[in-house]
């Protein structure tokens, strides 16, 4: 086989792994959302006043894999994404403690915490399952969770920065 027909081969299967892989910070959640890490996410909420939007998921499992795209191609949560540090964690990454799981471990869950990184218990998907208060199938529901997550938070007070 030809050297150089192998190293582009291989070079190739690496991008398609980065793109189509999730390898990236927004593991299929959107691109075009400013992603941190939960560490990175909270020092910036408590600098900025914004609100940390959380959304906890696992690489293998299914209800996450369906919301992805959902989430991915609503607008509406891209442009209400400016308003929070946003924050998605996967697989080993899910920061551990009973606030984290204010209702059970399931997945995905998508909890709100205050600039001060404390976890909103209140602030749960109205329209869902009320065993599962904090689990979201569709952008519809994600979208309506922020917005009252906004309402609820008030406005970043260095919303300007």
């Amino acid at each position: 086989m030809d050297v150089n027909f192998t190293v582009f081969f291989g070079a190739f299967l690496l991008l398609i792994n980065g793109v189509l892989g999730g390898d990236s910070k927004g593991r299929g959640f959107g691109e075009n959302i400013d992603w941190l890490s939960f560490d990175d996410g909270r020092m910036v909420a408590e600098r900025t006043g914004k609100p940390l939007m959380l959304v906890i998921h696992k690489s293998w499992c299914g209800a996450c894999k369906a919301l992805k795209p959902k989430f991915a191609a609503s607008e509406e949560i891209l442009e209400l994404s400016s308003k929070f540090v946003m924050v998605n964690v996967e697989d080993d990454e899910e920061p551990q403690g009973a606030d984290f799981m204010p209702d059970g471990g399931y997945i995905p869950r998508i909890l709100f915490l205050n600039p001060d990184g404390a976890v909103q218990k209140d602030l749960i998907n109205k329209n869902g399952n009320p065993k599962y208060k904090y689990f979201y199938s569709n952008a519809a529901m994600v979208v309506q969770a922020m917005k009252n997550a906004l309402a609820a938070l008030g406005p970043s007070v260095n919303d300007e920065l």
